[in-house]
């Protein structure tokens, strides 16, 4: 009885200390985003006069969002950084449950060599291949094209997606997909009876890819650097160094490129610290 009690308290406090430490973090890492927020919705004599003041009648300025609008084509580009990132998620979902439930589920020549090279690209930095990557591009004629950004992206997430859901993928009873195969299930009826099992993991591989995929800069500038095809990262970098001295604009611009990350980050949270408190005590 003792044991059991020690055993709960210890997963309850566990969990109560990874919240508290994800909740500091948020904090400290969401005050310097308010502060842009808030900041952006003043006139420039209140940003440097009272800048942790809240807009007011007095205050209350949209000259920056006006400024923005009016030079830089930003609905374009979240159409933009949408669909680049909503494509990579999809596809490295698909692929990325595919391949670890094969390199969990059946025991095949090279499978421990397989999971061993999809690891190596959690470690080895895909930037260091940029130009064997944009030689790639265009000899197969995706150059300044989003398609060209959803591929990379996809290679770039893949090795950390294959690697979290294949552990997580081999915590999972095999009785229980013995079970189904002897109801005359097939193996993608298996596999699709699995990823509600380990939908926290598949929140916080998400999760982890997302923010990476939104907020990068370095492929969009070298893959997909036209007008048509800015994300809102390179956008709004664009737009900064045209008026860096405009800070209604500047703080109007990093509202507006920040903005969706943190909506994205808050709707995947709680999918992020299940993943995150699962398997904490067993």
């Amino acid at each position: 009885m003792a044991a059991a009690k020690n055993i709960r308290f210890s997963y309850w406090s566990q969990v109560i200390g990874i919240h508290a430490i994800l909740l500091t973090y948020t904090i400290i890492a969401l005050f310097p985003v308010v502060l842009v927020v808030v900041n952006s919705f003043k006139s420039r004599q209140a940003i440097f006069r009272t800048p942790y003041a809240l807009p007011n009648a007095e205050n209350f300025d949209l000259v920056g969002y006006e400024t923005v609008f009016a030079r830089a084509n930003f609905p374009n580009y979240f159409v933009n950084s949408l669909l680049v990132t909503v494509g990579a998620l999809i596809i490295i979902f698909i692929a990325g449950t595919m391949a670890a439930h094969a390199l969990s589920e059946y025991k095949f020549r090279g499978n421990t060599l397989l999971g061993l090279y999809m690891a190596l690209g959690i470690m080895i930095p895909i930037r260091l291949g940029t130009i064997s990557i944009l030689r790639l591009i265009v000899s197969m004629g995706l150059a300044d094209t989003l398609v060209a950004l959803i591929l990379v992206y996809t290679a770039q997430g893949l090795p950390l997606a294959v690697f979290v859901l294949s552990q997580f993928m081999r915590q999972i009873p095999r009785d229980l997909k013995d079970a189904a195969r002897v109801d005359g299930a097939s193996e993608y009826r298996i596999y699709w009876m699995i990823i509600p099992l380990i939908r926290p993991a598949i929140g916080t591989v998400m999760v982890f890819n997302m923010i990476p995929i939104w907020n990068d800069l370095w492929f969009p500038l070298i893959l997909a650097p036209s007008e048509r095809n800015k994300t809102v990262i390179l956008g709004a970098q664009t737009f900064l160094g045209q008026f860096v001295n405009d800070w209604n604009a500047v703080l109007s611009s990093l509202t507006l490129s920040a903005i969706p990350v943190v909506l994205l980050y808050v709707i995947f949270s709680r999918q992020l610290i299940r993943g995150l408190t699962a398997g904490a005590v067993k």
